[in-house]
């Protein structure tokens, strides 16, 4: 089997047209009464901040169940169906193979997960200097993880959580 290769890039503006070609895409196969947004998320989604070239998507949808029952759409899209994968109250969704080049995370409408993404999301466009910091802390994670996507996610993970918890507060306090 293939290994993963964690590779940290320079921004792409291209992305915001990959992202847009999927939204829509995704648009055309789910049931829109069951779709309330399509959010470009992840690091990708910040103009200017290096990231893996993976097109990271968050699907606010009214019913979990709905999506479920329309799981074989999205894999007539390419999408692997990981179901939950490790996140209670999410559905997850692979595309690209082992080098994937896109994910989708669909919580319900409003969730504390939704609102946690779009935060740090928005708190990262907000700040280019805290960006850039992250920026930093990605391609040094990258450059000692030997290819272990555990290793990547630990060393970015305090930065996260400090931001995370400092963006919720910006956004919704």
């Amino acid at each position: 089997m293939s290994q993963r290769i964690i590779e940290v890039i320079d921004y792409q503006p291209q992305w915001l047209d990959e992202f847009a070609r999927e939204k829509e895409l995704i648009s055309s196969v789910l049931a829109t009464a069951n779709i309330c947004s399509i959010h470009h998320i992840g690091s990708t989604s910040v103009k200017g901040l290096c990231a893996k070239p993976i097109i990271d998507m968050l699907l606010e949808v009214k019913s979990l169940d709905k999506l479920d029952d329309e799981s074989e759409k999205m894999a007539s899209l390419g999408y692997l169906v990981k179901g939950e994968f490790g996140i209670k109250d999410r559905r997850y969704f692979q595309k690209g193979g082992i080098q994937r080049t896109h994910q989708v995370h669909a919580f319900l409408v409003d969730s504390p997960e939704v609102k946690r993404h779009l935060a740090f999301r928005d708190y990262l466009r907000a700040f280019p200097d805290v960006a850039f910091k992250y920026g930093e802390i990605k391609r040094a994670g990258a450059a000692i993880c030997n290819n272990d996507i555990d290793v990547y996610i630990d060393y970015k993970n305090s930065f996260i959580k400090e931001y995370e918890a400092k963006a919720v507060g910006w956004k919704f306090t």
